[in-house]
């Protein structure tokens, strides 16, 4: 399914806002209901992540299933190592409905040094 999904967007209008680390910390701070989502490998996770933020590996093969449970008009803040796999991810999400859905533009190094930019 997740392929299906990953293959039907590439062609698509579907385009995740690319936001800086400081809109993505104002965003968790202005919404408690947020899901911060971070789609890297566990590996990598667990080497270091976000405060709150739920592992969810976009490359797994059930991806599309497992982000389904996640509630779809809540808004969603995604990262990754460097912003490309979780830019992918939010447009898989757009693609199945979720409604706010934002990527964390440069990855956790725009997370963990905003002010080098």
């Amino acid at each position: 399914m997740f392929n299906d999904l990953f293959s039907s967007i590439r062609g698509a209008r579907t385009t995740v806002p690319n936001i800086s680390g400081e809109e993505f910390h104002r965003l968790m701070q202005e919404h408690a209901n947020a899901v911060v989502l971070d789609v890297r490998t566990p590996g990598e996770f667990h080497a270091g992540h976000i405060p709150g933020a739920i592992n969810l590996d976009m490359m797994d093969f059930d991806f599309a299933e497992k982000v389904q449970s996640y509630e779809k008009s809540a808004p969603v803040l995604l990262y990754c190592r460097s912003g490309n796999r979780s830019y992918h991810a939010g447009n898989v999400m757009m693609k199945l409905g979720f409604a706010k859905v934002y990527n964390l533009a440069s990855g956790l190094f725009d997370w963990q040094h905003p002010l080098e930019r």
